[in-house]
């Protein structure tokens, strides 16, 4: 190398060094440049389209088509009082009946198929005895054809031709809403129950098992299949056929000089008129 040559290189490397930025050799020390944010806040782009805003409306289209309830029994039924304005309670109040509310003289019509099997028009019910078969007053009972015995109970009438052993069909008129038996004192009403085929003088099976509610929802809000027939059969599996009774039991000693129930008025016999002669007539053979 000829003299003075290191000298030049290493002045070359200095002010290399000098021009370039400060810090380690390849490392940059001014700052990192801004990222690309893209479109400025405060210039968020063009308004959508009302196309775009549309698109997030679901298109509309034909009506639903309304399938019907499932059917969920072979029986058909209806709520037992028709044509008329009713109310009832959902709960238990005393025994697994319920009170339909309504006006008198409103239908009491078979909540299903099947055969008449009691019937009585007579209001027997006093409030001194207090006896417990006959507490509903005018009833019909009907034994469906799907097993099950409801009873309609505190009727104004008995409707023409409801006798035992009557078949109906569904719908089918039994008597009128009223308030005799124990009802007497209260806004007429129909006294309902739901249990099994059992005899007349277990009356406290008769007045109701079986609790009713869900059932007269179903009737009313059109599921016209649902059926008591299998709750029915676990409430009598469970307490036998005849159990004892255990609400509302007893009755009161009859004592004489309290009012008596209605009873039946005795119809009269109509006497045969008898032909009789004219007076004066001389008859032969009377007299001489």
């Amino acid at each position: 190398m000829r003299p003075g040559t290191s000298a030049l290189l290493v002045l070359a490397f200095l002010t290399a060094a000098c021009s370039g930025p400060a810090g380690v050799a390849g490392v940059s020390t001014h700052p990192p440049a801004a990222p690309d944010t893209g479109t400025p806040l405060d210039d968020a782009g063009p308004t959508p389209e009302p196309a775009f805003i549309s698109a997030a409306v679901p298109p509309t289209g034909e009506e639903p088509v309304l399938l019907p309830p499932p059917k969920l029994s072979k029986f058909t039924y209806t709520f037992p009082v028709k044509g008329c304005k009713v109310s009832y309670a959902r709960k238990l109040l005393v025994l697994p009946k319920t009170t339909i509310w309504a006006d008198r003289g409103c239908a009491f019509v078979a909540p299903v198929s099947g055969t008449v099997r009691e019937v009585n028009v007579q209001n027997r019910w006093v409030p001194s005895t207090d006896r417990g078969g006959d507490r509903e007053g005018r009833y019909v009972t009907l034994l469906g054809d799907d097993g099950v015995l409801y009873l309609g109970g505190h009727l104004d009438t008995v409707a023409e031709g409801i006798v035992p052993g009557k078949k109906v069909k569904a719908g089918q008129q039994l008597g009128t809403v009223g308030n005799t038996g124990n009802a007497r004192d209260t806004a007429s009403n129909l006294y309902f129950a739901v249990t099994w085929k059992t005899d007349a003088n277990e009356w406290w099976i008769r007045r109701g098992m079986v609790e009713p509610w869900d059932y007269l929802d179903a009737w009313r809000n059109g599921n016209r299949t649902y059926s008591p027939a299998q709750e029915m059969k676990a409430v009598r599996k469970k307490t036998g056929p005849l159990p004892a009774c255990s609400v509302a039991c007893s009755s009161k000693p009859e004592v004489k000089g309290v009012e008596r129930p209605e009873r039946p008025k005795p119809t009269r016999k109509p006497v045969q008129p008898v032909e009789v002669g004219p007076l004066d007539v001389e008859v032969p053979g009377v007299g001489d």
